[in-house]
């Protein structure tokens, strides 16, 4: 679109060229994260499909073994089922992502998508691309809120559980009311 609008309105000088650039850079800070639900198992096609269109998005998948009648295998599944993550310009790329077969809505309240903290988005990546252990939460536990202090996940917050012997970290995407934990070292963390 900015390479059009220069060929085009070469002569006419650098001003038209600085206002196209100017409302392209305005469309791209605009961005925020918002959370789409999508047909049932239809995840992984509608994640490809916002690729190629080049929206910036995430689908954070986690490995689970599913055993059949004559075998075991490591599959990959959505960590949160129905759902997947765009990074857009909402009054620019609304329609572009509804207009994607699969997709069927965006979460939020009163027909208004709902945005997610980046810093939710950012720690929710991280948990997927450093620990083995994250796993997807049924229930969103009501307990101490505490903060990694040490490691990876330094200033991360959220809420500690136990299971079986085990301490886990737990945080929860609040516009989808979803929950993801990670299994941690207690002496990592410091009450709030």
């Amino acid at each position: 679109m900015v390479i059009y609008f220069y060929l085009t309105d070469r002569y006419r000088g650098k001003q038209r060229e600085n206002t196209t650039l100017t409302s392209e850079l305005s469309l791209i800070e605009n961005k925020e994260w918002y959370a789409v639900y999508v047909r049932s198992r239809h995840e992984k096609v509608v994640y490809q499909s916002l690729i190629e269109k080049n929206i910036e998005c995430s689908l954070p998948l986690i490995k689970q073994t599913r055993q059949w009648s004559d075998r075991k295998k490591k599959v990959e599944v959505p960590l949160f089922r129905g759902y997947i993550f765009v990074h857009i310009n909402l009054t620019a790329d609304k329609f572009t992502v509804l207009q994607i077969e699969g997709v069927v809505k965006y979460i939020g309240v009163s027909g208004s998508p709902s945005v997610i903290d980046k810093n939710q988005m950012y720690w929710l990546n991280s948990m997927i691309d450093l620990s083995d252990t994250i796993q997807h939460e049924e229930e969103i536990p009501l307990g101490d809120k505490v903060k990694v202090v040490t490691g990876p996940f330094k200033g991360l917050e959220g809420t500690v559980i136990q299971r079986k012997n085990k301490t886990r970290l737990v945080i929860v995407i609040d516009s989808i009311m979803q929950a993801a934990s990670i299994e941690i070292d207690p002496e990592y963390l410091q009450k709030l």
